[in-house]
């Protein structure tokens, strides 16, 4: 008979201790989010939360999104500083384009084997989104799968929780011909685009160490984080109506604006309203993309797309500028037509 010497799980690669050590921390972190509507700790089985009282008829709004390829090169490079306010970013953008106030945020986290150092990093960035944002961090999952992920392979996923007054839903049924649409800057590429980027700088084998855009290296262009937008938005909410509002996120700037639009409108872009930001035009310089096709799969310098009345667009655009430091103004206009569609007007 052959005796079997025992198998531990941290010997299958999972340690739970680390683990534990993790989630301590993740509590300490958690604490700086805290909203008073949140009624426990990080630690348990689930999260309570109460609905804030202001609300009359409170509706709750969710999203859920990942940061994609832009993982790839935080992996590769070693850079995990900020990568949680994309992830935040992703899913507070979307949920605020109803009129919703962020409510409460968690995240999943998948990795081969923990690395305490890399986790608390993630979960920090995570943290600090939060804080933009105005949401508690309330819990989530860190998974630790050998087998599925390999060595410093990891993934993160986010999901939020906001509320908005019934009455006051934004759902793009008010959009009117002569709308004007107001565009807020993005900070950069936010988190598309990666799978792009990363083959132009394979192909010309780039280092984005040492690359420079406009004297900036192109490695601080790729990890520059996701603007948050939710701050501005609230507080636009509560001087204008506005009509509609579109997060440029997966596909472009075309996409996402045609998303709101109706079947009987279209909406006219003036591409001479705004100069695109270095790094989009070294992309479409190295790629040799055109403008149509940029338009198809980034922001190209714009992060958010309001929709408002053409009397008090003026009004808003020096509003966002008083508190967000010059980075709205006036991109086009809403129109009938026969059908839907978003046309870019040099």
């Amino acid at each position: 008979m052959v005796n079997k010497s025992p198998i531990s799980y941290k010997q299958s690669g999972v340690n739970i201790d680390l683990s534990n050590v993790l989630i301590n921390n993740i509590k300490n972190i958690a604490k700086k989010t805290h909203r008073p509507e949140v009624l426990n700790n990080i630690g348990g089985f689930n999260a309570l939360c109460e609905l804030p009282k202001k609300y009359q008829e409170p509706i709750l709004v969710s999203s859920s999104d990942g940061i994609g390829t832009k993982l790839n090169l935080s992996i590769k490079f070693n850079s995990f500083q900020k990568i949680g306010i994309d992830l935040v970013a992703m899913c507070v953008n979307d949920i605020i384009l109803s009129g919703a106030e962020p409510l409460f945020f968690l995240d999943y986290y998948a990795t081969s084997n923990l690395n305490i150092q890399i986790a608390s990093t993630i979960i920090n960035s995570i943290a600090e989104g939060c804080l933009l944002s105005g949401c508690a961090l309330v819990g989530g999952e860190t998974a630790e799968t050998p087998g599925v992920y390999q060595y410093k392979d990891c993934d993160i996923a986010g999901f939020c929780l906001g509320v908005v007054e019934k009455s006051k839903i934004i759902d793009c049924k008010n959009i009117q011909h002569n709308d004007i649409l107001i565009a807020l800057a993005s900070s950069g590429l936010h988190s598309n685009g990666y799978s792009l980027v990363r083959k132009i700088i394979e192909v010309n084998n780039i280092d984005p160490m040492r690359k420079k855009i406009n004297n900036k290296l192109l490695i601080e262009y790729l990890f520059e984080p996701t603007q948050i937008y939710a701050n501005v938005i609230i507080k636009l909410l509560k001087k204008y109506d506005i009509h509609a509002m579109a997060h440029i996120t997966g596909g472009g700037l075309l996409d996402n604006i045609c998303r709101i639009l109706s079947d009987n409108n279209e909406a006219i872009i003036y591409e001479q309203s705004w100069n695109w930001p270095s790094i989009f035009k070294w992309i479409s310089a190295e790629a040799h993309i055109n403008h149509q096709e940029m338009y198809s799969v980034f922001n190209c310098g714009v992060g958010m797309i309001i929709v408002i009345n053409e009397n008090d667009a003026d009004k808003a655009v020096e509003f966002i500028n008083s508190i967000n430091n010059n980075q709205a103004w006036k991109i086009g206009v809403v129109k009938r037509s026969i059908k839907k569609s978003v046309i870019v007007q040099k």
